[in-house]
């Protein structure tokens, strides 16, 4: 368990780093458009009954000009699920419901509705089993095609660079995944969606762990680029209209479907950190 518990410190050390170049970036895109915005940062620490190491997070939050809100949180905990939860999770039961996750989480919602809203995650956890999940899909209000092919095929390139079956089966996922059966519509145009990536040895974990890098790789080259061609652009108040209803739609899906958000409620999350998904204005007609 030792040597796992040293590949969750490998996964966390980068899930930082990757935090720290994302806030960066983002910071620079705000220069570029003559705000001074900057992310403010917020520990926190998880708290659970006899547990002396159940570990915490940061969470970062900017509201600029260009990024209404955009949250990048960080996070590492430990313990135990409770019962009825453990039997939902990859390698947990009842029998055996200690866990370790690490993560990267990240959602910005934009100014300006011709920039598309995103959300990007990758994590490893460690309970019965080891495994990688994670991915990256995009919002737009106002959707773009040069935006989503451009989004898509930065991903496709990446997975087939490690399988040449993850895009279509990850994009699948994402597809089936961000969707919203009481509306019957997507959540955006997609992405790609993975989970349970398992780690049965050191090889799998260094091959699953180097394509979890590279969709956060892909991500900070891909999105920042959409957000500069997109920034200046100009838009009405019915394109603004259009950006908060699907922001309405956003918080829907992650209130009622997202396995992230219950993951987090679950496990005795710092609630702002886990609601950090949600726009920061939105409507419902």
């Amino acid at each position: 368990m030792s040597d796992w518990i040293e590949k969750s410190h490998a996964a966390q050390d980068w899930f930082e780093s990757l935090r720290t170049r994302i806030c960066t970036e983002f910071e620079a895109i705000e220069r570029e458009a003559g705000s001074d915005a900057a992310f403010e940062y917020t520990a926190w620490n998880r708290e659970e009954e006899g547990n002396e190491d159940p570990g915490g997070g940061t969470r970062g939050v900017m509201k600029g000009k260009v990024f209404e809100k955009v949250g990048v949180n960080v996070s590492t905990v430990r313990g135990n699920f409770a019962p009825e939860f453990a039997a939902t999770i990859n390698g947990a039961d009842a029998d055996n419901p200690g866990f370790t996750a690490t993560g990267i989480s990240l959602v910005a919602h934009m100014a300006n509705p011709h920039v598309p809203a995103v959300h990007m995650n990758t994590r490893f956890l460690i309970t019965g089993k080891a495994w990688f999940g994670g991915g990256a899909d995009l919002n737009p209000p106002v959707p773009y095609e040069e935006d989503t092919e451009e989004f898509h095929a930065c991903f496709r390139a990446a997975c087939s660079a490690h399988n040449p079956t993850y895009y279509d089966r990850f994009k699948k996922w994402a597809d089936d995944y961000f969707y919203i059966p009481h509306r019957g519509v997507h959540r955006g145009v997609g992405g790609i969606f993975y989970d349970h990536l398992e780690c049965s040895d050191d090889a799998a974990f260094e091959r699953n762990f180097a394509f979890t890098r590279d969709v956060g790789e892909t991500f900070l080259d891909v999105f920042p680029r959409i957000v500069r061609r997109r920034l200046d652009s100009d838009f009405t108040e019915a394109d603004k209209r259009t950006q908060l209803e699907w922001r309405g739609r956003y918080a829907e899906f992650n209130l009622v479907y997202d396995r992230g958000t219950l993951f987090g409620l679950k496990t005795g999350g710092n609630i702002d950190a886990i609601l950090m998904s949600l726009p920061p204005e939105a409507v419902w007609s």
